[in-house]
């Protein structure tokens, strides 16, 4: 299990670095921890469900969350944003970058567990998820990670959710559906 969630999850680690850099620890793990319960949870609760009426290359859609993301104007230096919850922001960007892996991994792994064996994966899931979190700190704190985040941190975060979300297109098989459709 601890071999799926970090090949899962490599994605998001590199984007987490962004994150940390931008909102407290406890707010990133707060809602990376909400992201990974939920994804979980469907994935175990409606998996059959889903994966009879959501084939995995529609779940492509979810590319455009993140594209979305890198072009529109969120610059930090705009006013007031307290009615925006960074843990929110945290939850929201984890599900859009890797909502359709998660499940199209998760799904098939955990559909034949019993609840006691699930729980026990959410709880594993859980504390290896703090411990990526506190990990990926150290190397965002790591001086010439932080001089590199400093100088090109905003540019290279937008780079990154374009190219998730063109990852998210190619990888569901929404584009080789959709070419199949031409």
């Amino acid at each position: 299990m601890a071999l799926t969630f970090l090949s899962v999850n490599l994605d998001f680690f590199f984007m987490m670095i962004f994150l940390l850099k931008k909102y407290r620890v406890w707010q990133v793990l707060v809602g990376y921890l909400l992201g990974n319960l939920l994804l979980l949870t469907a994935s175990f609760f409606i998996g059959k469900t889903l994966a009879l009426f959501l084939p995995e290359w529609l779940l492509g859609i979810l590319g455009f969350l993140p594209i979305w993301m890198a072009f529109r104007d969120d610059d930090d230096d705009d006013g007031d944003k307290t009615s925006r919850s960074p843990v929110l922001s945290v939850l929201v960007t984890y599900l859009s970058v890797c909502a359709g892996c998660n499940l199209s991994i998760f799904l098939p792994v955990l559909v034949g567990e019993t609840m006691g064996h699930f729980l026990m994966t959410l709880g594993f899931i859980g504390v290896l998820t703090i411990i990526v979190v506190f990990l990926i700190k150290l190397v965002a704190d790591i001086p010439a990670v932080e001089r590199v985040m400093t100088a090109h941190g905003e540019r290279l975060m937008k780079i990154c959710y374009v190219l998730i979300g063109l990852y998210v297109f190619w990888d569901s098989g929404l584009i080789s559906h959709l070419m199949a459709l031409i």
